[in-house]
C-alpha cells in the first residue's frame, strides 16, 4: 500500500513523538524545518484556547521558511490527542485541529469515534493510532484509522511489553498500511533497523528530550544524558498506564523505584482538571544510555541521517 502523500517527502522516515510538557512549539518547528514529523499533545497547550494560537503560530512560521527555503523540505505537523472519557478538551481540541486542517492526528489509549475520524478526513487529513499489542491494532483499525503507532517494550511515557520483532511481525500480518515503530530508537541504526523488520517509520521520543528546544528543564536534559538503560522504571503508579519513567525522578519525588505501588485504570485522568502531582516525574525511554550530549534538533536530524545513510551502506551487498 502506498504511503499517504503527506509522509512521503521526508528527510527521514521519522515521527517525533508528542511527549507531555517537553513538546512545545519551538521544538516542533524544530523538527518540521528538519524535515521530519513535528508533533505535540493537544493538552501540552494549557488553557485550551492556546491551541489555536498554537497552531497559528507554528503554520506562520513553517510557511515562512518554506518560502525562504524552497528546496528544503519541510515536514507536517501532527498533533496528538487522547481520547478518554476523562478528556474533557477532546471535542475542542479536535475542532481547532478540524479548523487549522491539521494533516496527521495521532490518538491514543482508545480508538477515535467516528464523528471524530470523519472531521478529520473530511479535509483530506489521517489518523495514526498508537497500540502496544495486536488486540489493540485491529480494534483502531475496525474504528476507521489510517496507520499505526506500535509503541513496543522500551519506549519512554506509556509503552507496551511485547518485543518489537513480534509486534511488528503480527501485525503486518493483517495491515499492509502505514505503520510506526516506538521503542529505543535513538540512532539512524535504529530507524533502518525498524524498517527493515517490515515499519515505514521510526517513532523517536526520548532523543529530543535531550535537545536546546524541548520545553524541559536543564536537570532533565542532564538525567537523560546521565543515564542508562538501567536507569528505567517500568511502572503504571503515575497515570494508570504503564510506562517507562527516569529513576533519578522517582528517588527525587521521595519514593523508592524498587517499591512502587500499583496502580489502576481507574486512576486515568486527562483533561483541562488533570492533576500535575507527578509532572516531575519524568518519562523516558531504555535508549537513554545511546544519548551523551545536547544538540539542537538540526544538529540530531543531522546526525541520524548520517547514521543512517552509513547503515544502508555498511548493509548493501
Amino acid at each position: 500500500m502506498a504511503l499517504p502523500a503527506v509522509l512521503q517527502n521526508l528527510t527521514l522516515p521519522v515521527i517525533a513523538s508528542p511527549m507531555f510538557i517537553a513538546s512545545g512549539p519551538a521544538l516542533v518547528a524544530a523538527q518540521c524545518k528538519a524535515g521530519i514529523v513535528g508533533s505535540f499533545p493537544a493538552l501540552n497547550a494549557r488553557p485550551a484556547e492556546l491551541l489555536d494560537t498554537w497552531l497559528t503560530d507554528l503554520q506562520a512560521e513553517l510557511a515562512e521558511f518554506q518560502r525562504a527555503h524552497p528546496d528544503q523540505r519541510v515536514g507536517p505537523i501532527a498533533v496528538n490527542q487522547i481520547v478518554h472519557h476523562s478528556n474533557d478538551r477532546l471535542a475542542h481540541d479536535v475542532e481547532v485541529c478540524v479548523k487549522h486542517q491539521v494533516p496527521i492526528i495521532i490518538s491514543s489509549l482508545r480508538a477515535p469515534p467516528k464523528e471524530m475520524l470523519d472531521a478529520i478526513h473530511s479535509y483530506g487529513g489521517i489518523v495514526l493510532h498508537d497500540v502496544i499489542s495486536i488486540r489493540h491494532a485491529q480494534k483502531a483499525l475496525e474504528a476507521g484509522v489510517d496507520g499505526l503507532i506500535l509503541v513496543a517494550s522500551g519506549a519512554g511515557g506509556h509503552a507496551g511489553t511485547l518485543s518489537p520483532f513480534a509486534l511488528v511481525g503480527e501485525v503486518r500480518k493483517f495491515f499492509s498500511g502505514p505503520i510506526a515503530l516506538s521503542g529505543s530508537i535513538a540512532t539512524g541504526d535504529a530507524i533502518l533497523a525498524a524498517q527493515a523488520m517490515g515499519a515505514d517509520f521510526a517513532y523517536i521520543g526520548s532523543r529530543w528530550l535531550a535537545t536546546k528546544e524541548s520545553n524541559v528543564a536543564d536537570s532533565y536534559r542532564d538525567a537523560i544524558v546521565a543515564s542508562s538503560a538501567a536507569d528505567i522504571v517500568y511502572t503504571n503508579l503515575f497515570t494508570g498506564v504503564h510506562g517507562n519513567y527516569l529513576k533519578k525522578s522517582i528517588l527525587a519525588a521521595g519514593l523508592d523505584p524498587e517499591a512502587l505501588p500499583e496502580s489502576d485504570k481507574s486512576a486515568m485522568s486527562f483533561g483541562s482538571g488533570s492533576a500535575k502531582a507527578w509532572r516531575d516525574i519524568w518519562g523516558a525511554g531504555q535508549g537513554v544510555g545511546l544519548m551523551d550530549d545536547v544538540p539542537t534538533t538540526a544538529e540530531m536530524v543531522a546526525r541520524l541521517k548520517r547514521e543512517y545513510d552509513a547503515a544502508r551502506a555498511r548493509l548493501s551487498l
